[in-house]
């Protein structure tokens, strides 16, 4: 069964708002998400609610790391309460977006999968892109190891894009990536997001 969505979705989408002119979305980085969540289909708020939760296995400050990888311009986390802080308002957020529909039916099918059988494959990829500063691949891996390989490939997509580094992909890389994603039965534009940092023959 497909993923309700060919584009990315969860967190990682949540992630995405954040970018320079993201304060003409709303006054506050939780009003940005409010408006988001109240503009979502019940299953990008319940990948988004699932997301978070997986997060609240990790410390405040590799939550940080990793929502600052993962957009182009996250607020600054003194206010926004920490990395901790803010995970649980985005949670809280998406409970009371949920909360206010009587007939929100669980993910199922690959949605509610946590890629576990890519672990291996997700942290060899964060590992090979050494350009990535050692710190985000640290939270990425744990975030992969304690939360879910799926979610961290995800930021790791996100982490690439975003990065003010020259990262580069070779065509192998790419490969590699592309089946993961068909592994985790992502849609077609969730990986093809990197695919024009792939270098060029």
């Amino acid at each position: 069964m497909p993923r309700f969505t060919p584009f990315d979705f969860g967190v990682t989408n949540v992630m995405g708002l954040f970018h320079q002119d993201w304060i003409y979305d709303g006054d506050t980085a939780a009003d940005v998400v409010t408006k988001y969540l109240a503009q979502s289909q019940d299953e990008q708020a319940l990948a988004v609610l699932r997301d978070t939760r997986l997060l609240a296995a990790l410390p405040s400050s590799t939550l940080e790391v990793l929502w600052e990888a993962g957009s182009q311009y996250m607020p600054a986390f003194h206010l926004v309460g920490g990395g901790a802080e803010w995970t649980r308002t985005v949670a809280d957020l998406c409970d009371a977006r949920l909360s206010a529909n009587a007939e929100v039916h669980a993910l199922t099918g690959a949605d509610a999968e946590e890629g576990a059988a890519c672990l291996d494959a997700v942290v060899t990829e964060i590992e090979a892109l050494r350009l990535l500063p050692a710190e985000v691949r640290s939270a990425l891996t744990e975030c992969a190891r304690r939360c879910s390989p799926d979610l961290s490939f995800r930021v790791l997509l996100r982490a690439m894009a975003y990065t003010h580094l020259d990262v580069s992909l070779s065509a192998a890389q790419y490969a590699r990536m592309e089946a993961i994603g068909s592994a985790m039965q992502y849609g077609e534009f969730v990986v093809d997001s990197v695919k024009y940092l792939v270098e060029q023959p």
